[in-house]
């Protein structure tokens, strides 16, 4: 059996309302990846969009990429996607 820690989570932009709070706290499997997490998120917050890619995920300060393991007691910032010109 995985150990499990907590994880903070931080919404910005329209991921605020669309999940409804703007912090949340989630116990996770050590070692989950930022794909599991999504799910995970989404199991918790059913507003937030089904699509994967429809969250980006920060750990840190840093982008965090789909198989990417997130460490216990992370910080992570969650926005929509963002384009520019």
């Amino acid at each position: 059996m995985s150990d499990q820690g907590q994880v903070s989570v931080r919404f910005f932009a329209t991921l605020r309302a669309k999940a409804g709070v703007d912090r949340h706290k989630l116990m996770v499997d050590d070692g989950i990846t930022v794909a599991e997490f999504k799910t995970r998120l989404r199991e918790d917050l059913p507003g937030l969009p089904e699509s994967g890619s429809g969250m980006l995920v920060a750990i840190g300060k840093d982008y965090a990429f789909d198989e990417e393991a997130i460490p216990s007691g992370a910080e992570i910032a969650v926005f929509p996607p963002v384009s520019g010109g």
